[in-house]
């Protein structure tokens, strides 16, 4: 219920007000944490909802006015602003869940590279995040190599901390296709004097599709992934853009692999 700007949380059956309670537990949840790398959250819930939980003018019955975050989803969204966050109704779409997961994957490589804080380990990770970032933001990969390259000689924790509020806000966006395109033709660069003009005008035919709407990403990538163990290219082997996190949770749709209700077998 929402009396003025603040909002309240009421139990419907008693009218009892029940938002000191709410935010008392989730600063405290929150505080309990170990550092971690994203949050799934509830759809729709006034408490756990991201951006839909319904907003009443009153405790009583009546339309609601408009959607918002629920008491726990907002203060993760003000505690964690640098970390992947969405509801499982969204993660249903599969950009949104490609994306999400990526974000959740490659911030935990990070964490586990600044925890040693060497300036090897952090060189390390922005080199086989380079496709990645550039794919999210052209711009910010650019200031973050800058921050690898440590002109000033900062120690390496201060380096770590500058250069992760860096990623976060790079993961926060969503790859373009244009600048999926632009990586994806500068991987084929390190393939052009060794395969086939048929294999070339391939590539381009599949990167087109996926320009024009009309395919995935998946065909262009996967070309690229066989060139190089065909060519055991090592400056891209270990590059996360092809492979940023475990196939094993990449969800096709039924229709996609011959799953599914059988559209050809006779009623009985």
């Amino acid at each position: 219920m929402r009396t003025g700007d603040t909002d309240h949380l009421i139990q419907p059956e008693t009218g009892r007000d029940v938002s000191k309670e709410i935010t008392t537990f989730t600063r405290q949840f929150l505080e309990s944490l170990p550092e971690v790398d994203g949050f799934i959250l509830k759809n729709k819930s006034p408490t756990s909802g991201l951006r839909d939980a319904k907003v009443y003018p009153s405790a009583g019955k009546s339309a609601p006015i408009g959607h918002g975050p629920g008491f726990f989803g907002r203060m993760v969204l003000e505690r964690y602003p640098l970390l992947p966050v969405e509801d499982e109704g969204r993660l249903r779409n599969v950009r949104i869940r490609d994306h999400f997961l990526t974000g959740i994957f490659t911030l935990a490589d990070f964490r586990e590279a600044k925890t040693r804080e060497r300036i090897s380990d952090l060189a390390r990770f922005h080199t086989e995040n380079e496709y990645l970032l550039h794919a999210h933001s052209r711009r910010l990969q650019k200031e973050m190599g800058v921050i690898v390259a440590n002109p000033e000689g900062l120690p390496p924790g201060l380096l770590f901390e500058q250069y992760g509020v860096l990623l976060g806000r790079a993961l926060a966006h969503p790859p373009s296709y244009r600048t999926t395109i632009d990586v994806l033709f500068h991987a084929m660069g390190h393939f052009r004097e060794r395969i086939s003009t048929g294999e070339h005008d391939f590539f381009l035919r599949s990167l087109e599709r996926y320009r024009d709407g009309r395919a995935s990403v998946c065909a262009p990538k996967n070309i690229i992934a066989l060139w190089i163990e065909r060519y055991d290219e090592e400056d891209l082997r270990n590059q996360t853009f092809f492979a940023p996190f475990p196939e094993d949770l990449i969800e096709p749709a039924p229709a996609e692999t011959d799953r599914g209700r059988d559209f050809w077998k006779e009623e009985d």
